[in-house]
């Protein structure tokens, strides 16, 4: 089910609670690709869209390919990834608030 049709079942206050906290919580891509640019070759960018697994292995291994990981990781993250990590925290506010709204009844 996409977002879309999910955020249709909120109320405008629960609208506006979950444009807040999606405000605040989004991730950047302009952030991503500050980290990805100046420390991609550490994995940092993916440490801040929380792929722990990944950022670690770029940290130990990503100098073995001479950087051309680094470079398909980093125009992946900027052109797919963020989006994903965006539209997954969305959906997650989105439930939390509606079951939220189920026990106050």
């Amino acid at each position: 089910m996409s977002n879309l049709s999910l955020k249709q079942n909120l109320t405008q206050e629960q609208l506006s609670i979950l444009s807040s906290e999606l405000e605040h919580r989004r991730k950047s891509k302009l952030i991503t690709f500050l980290l990805w640019f100046f420390l991609g070759m550490f994995g940092v960018h993916r440490f801040y869209l929380g792929d722990f697994g990944l950022g670690i292995a770029l940290l130990l291994l990503g100098w073995l390919t001479f950087g051309i990981w680094n470079l398909i990781d980093g125009i992946y993250c900027l052109l797919k990834r963020v989006d994903e990590m965006n539209s997954m925290l969305e959906r997650k506010l989105i439930h939390d608030i509606a079951a939220e709204r189920q026990h106050s009844y």
